[in-house]
């Protein structure tokens, strides 16, 4: 594989999934010195790095650096990467510089790799901070899945009803034509054990994304999810 620059550029594209995708959350793929390093190594596979993981604080969105090493996925086949396979990377902080090496392709051991990159930390963390804060792609129901994560983790809907948030957090449903937010979480019973529950969100592209979003938390945090969400 082609080398790359002694000290790269990295650059984080959203990208919208094709409609007869299974996931219909936007997938943030790594542009490295201008190439699409995944379309290169995994061309028919979907970016791990959903919008929906970069929703919370820093140090949860997905590719962080820090100084000890992560390994982190970077594309699926729209299945678990156990069972089909995907590009994983370990990223970590070392200096002045980020490093991504170790990179595997369990999707087809026989697709070379990129080699050992490095990017300089000040450019990979603005890049970072630069995608969370760019909203211009957006489609109204990516912008309510983002207000209606953060609304809740604002508030204390999930200690007032004694609720914990669903590991793969508020996402995107579907698009148009029936646009939906998806919001699952666990719910306590009172005689023990646990429950998985869900609100869903319409959305309109006819009003504006952050009344409906209001309105919604409005109306759920209002009332019990034991008695309002939908479930098993």
């Amino acid at each position: 594989m082609e080398q790359f620059s002694p000290v790269s550029i990295l650059a984080l594209r959203p990208a919208l999934p094709h409609p007869k995708a299974i996931r219909k959350g936007a997938g943030i793929r790594p542009f490295i010195d201008g190439r699409d390093v995944l379309e290169e190594i995994h061309p028919d596979g979907d970016s791990s790095c959903y919008q929906e993981k970069w929703f919370g604080a820093p140090a949860t969105w997905p590719l962080r650096a820090a100084d000890e090493p992560r390994r982190v996925e970077l594309s699926n086949n729209g299945c678990d990467t156990g069972c089909c396979g995907g590009v994983f990377v370990t990223i970590q902080r070392r200096g002045g510089l980020v490093e991504w090496t170790n990179w595997e392709n369990t999707n087809d051991n026989r697709v070379p790799v990129p080699p050992e990159i490095h990017f300089d930390t000040a450019q990979y963390d603005a890049e970072l901070a630069r995608l969370v804060a760019d909203h211009s792609w957006e489609e109204p129901v990516d912008t309510a899945a983002r207000l209606l994560a953060h609304r809740i983790a604002d508030s204390d809907w999930y200690e007032r009803w004694d609720c914990q948030p669903f590991p793969n957090g508020i996402s995107v449903q579907q698009r148009d034509p029936s646009a939906e937010v998806f919001m699952p979480f666990v719910t306590n019973r009172s005689g023990g054990g646990t429950a998985f529950r869900w609100h869903k969100m319409p959305v309109s592209a006819q009003e504006p994304v952050e009344d409906q979003v209001r309105r919604f938390v409005e109306q759920i945090t209002a009332t019990d999810p034991r008695k309002s969400a939908k479930g098993p």
